[in-house]
C-alpha cells in the first residue's frame, strides 16, 4: 500500500487522537443514508396503538361473520389441497385433536387486510 494514500486512518484505541477518532466514527454512523424499508420509530409507536381483538376460541369466533368466512375459506382450501380426509375412528387408536387459531392481518397503514383462521393439530 502506498504511504501517500489519502484513505482515512481510524485507530480507536491507543492513539493520541483517540477522542477525535471516536467522534469521527460517530459522525460516520449518523451520516449514513437510511436503509430502504426502515420506518421512523414514531410511526412504529403510532401503529402499536391499534387494538385488534382476535377471538380466543371457536365460541367467540362463531359470533362474527368475518371469522366464519375465514374458517370456511380454510376448510375449502383443505379440501382443494387434499390435506386430509375425514374417516371413521379406528378402534384402539387415539384421536388427534385440532383447534382454530385466529389472526388479523394488517396493511402497512394499520387497517385490517383480512381475517385469517387456521386449523392446526393440537400438541
Amino acid at each position: 500500500m502506498n504511504s501517500t494514500s489519502k484513505e482515512p486512518k481510524i485507530n480507536f484505541f491507543g492513539s493520541d487522537t483517540e477522542e477525535q477518532n471516536i467522534d469521527d466514527w460517530q459522525n460516520v454512523m449518523t451520516d449514513d443514508t437510511p436503509i430502504k424499508g426502515t420506518r421512523l420509530l414514531s410511526n412504529v409507536y403510532q401503529r402499536c396503538n391499534i387494538a385488534v381483538c382476535e377471538p380466543e376460541d371457536f365460541k367467540e369466533a362463531k359470533m362474527d361473520q368475518n371469522w366464519i368466512a375465514a374458517m370456511k375459506e380454510e376448510l375449502f382450501m383443505i379440501e382443494i389441497n387434499k390435506t386430509w380426509e375425514l374417516v371413521d375412528r379406528p378402534q384402539n387408536r387415539k384421536v388427534i385433536g385440532v383447534k382454530w387459531v385466529y389472526r388479523t392481518k394488517l396493511n402497512v397503514d394499520g387497517s385490517i387486510n383480512k381475517h385469517k383462521a387456521r386449523l392446526v393439530v393440537k400438541g
